[in-house]
């Protein structure tokens, strides 16, 4: 075997250990699955929207009245 094939098969060797290195890489999966859970949560804020004022609205209202009747 000449030279450059004995150096190909090591840079081949080392080109293969690298990918495999990085496809088994976990050290940012916990900041990818933050993310993915924050953009779900953004997303049914956004579809829910009404819905969720309607009750922040109807408990506000309920604490006005409650604080109303306690003080006079």
């Amino acid at each position: 075997m000449n030279l450059v094939t004995q150096n190909m098969k090591k840079i081949g060797g080392k080109i293969r250990k690298g990918v495999m290195d990085f496809w088994n890489d976990e050290s940012g999966m916990g900041t990818v699955e933050v993310i993915l859970i924050i953009v779900v949560l953004i997303g049914l804020v956004i579809v829910f929207k009404k819905e969720i004022s309607g009750i922040v609205e109807d408990v506000f209202k309920t604490i006005r009245a409650d604080t109303r009747a306690i003080t006079n």
